[in-house]
């Protein structure tokens, strides 16, 4: 995965309870990490609080690179890669005081009321170009 200076940027805190008996971040909890970044991307860069819109994540595939311990300066950062007719395909890297802890990517699907697959808002287009510098791959 590659990321610019234009991705969005949000730092989690590693709490003792993320720790696995091996005492690094549970691999599920730094998916908790990605997800976390997402909402607020959608908060932050869209404009839209999360749970008020209807989406599902279609695929989601994560490279783990080393591990997270507590005390750790944790940062993700997101970017959208990719805005198709109803999904967002959105790239991550987890940091943990600077060395790449993890990446991979997200498909965030909108749906309608029926739970079916709908376009992408304009609005969200617009938002993420500006954002991103206009060269999201549609």
């Amino acid at each position: 995965m590659t990321t610019t200076d234009d991705a969005y940027e949000t730092t989690v805190t590693v709490r003792f309870r993320d720790l696995d008996p091996m005492g690094q971040v549970h691999n599920g909890v730094v998916l908790q990490y990605v997800e976390e970044a997402r909402v607020r991307y959608f908060r932050d860069v869209l404009d839209v609080d999360i749970t008020d819109i209807n989406g599902a994540i279609a695929g989601q595939d994560i490279d783990y690179r080393a591990p997270i311990t507590y005390g750790a300066s944790v940062a993700v950062r997101y970017r959208v890669t990719e805005i198709g007719e109803s999904s967002l395909t959105m790239a991550f890297e987890v940091r943990a005081d600077g060395e790449l802890a993890a990446e991979g990517e997200v498909v965030h699907v909108a749906l309608d009321d029926a739970d079916a697959p709908t376009g992408i808002p304009e609005s969200w287009v617009e938002r993420i170009r500006a954002f991103e510098g206009g060269d999201v791959d549609r």
